[in-house]
């Protein structure tokens, strides 16, 4: 990770759980069917057409999943401590619904316009329609987690820009959290 610290990827954890001979992606078959795994390795993209199509089939997804995620989040995290890492963040798209939140010393809403998601997921190679119902599944999530939030940063804009603004909130962060530790 830039900066020196570690990052805690949920959604990288989440591929790892997902792979050939682990108890998830037996679930994952079990549930949506033994085709999305012809080759014997998960279909992420057709499970993201099912999921992302059906809120019920999300949620049954996320009942797999994030079980079998949790532990190795918390494992990494206590890792990161045990490593006296000086910063540690966990990308989450569900970080305050699974309870992450008071582990952390701060939670941070990365927001960016429409447009701008928009183009950076096609960037990833999502086609315009993959994209929309990619972001319509999170519809109303900045508003939901706004009130748990402690920095709301607006990501919009070049990437330079972005990373210019997350630079400065990391910058504060360690100024504010340094100073409150060495006050202990």
């Amino acid at each position: 990770m830039a900066w020196g610290g570690r990052m805690v990827d949920a959604d990288a954890i989440a591929r790892d759980v997902t792979r050939p001979g682990e108890p998830a992606l037996d679930a994952i078959l079990a549930r949506f069917g033994p085709d999305l795994a012809a080759d014997g390795t998960l279909d992420r993209a057709a499970l993201a057409a099912i999921v992302f199509a059906d809120p019920a089939a999300l949620r049954d997804l996320e009942a797999i999943v994030h079980p079998a995620v949790r532990p190795r989040i918390l494992a990494a995290l206590a890792t990161a401590e045990r490593a006296n890492a000086e910063v540690v963040v966990l990308e989450a798209i569900k970080l305050i619904e699974s309870g992450y939140a008071p582990l952390l010393d701060e939670v941070w809403l990365i927001t960016c316009p429409l447009d701008d998601q928009l183009a950076r997921l096609a960037g990833r190679g999502h086609d315009e329609a993959d994209a929309r119902r990619r972001i319509d599944a999170q519809f109303g999530l900045a508003e939901r987690l706004a009130p748990a939030a402690t920095r709301v940063i607006d990501t919009g804009g070049s990437m330079d820009d972005a990373r210019q603004r997350v630079a400065r909130a990391l910058a504060d962060a360690l100024r504010r959290h340094g100073d409150a530790s060495d006050e202990a």
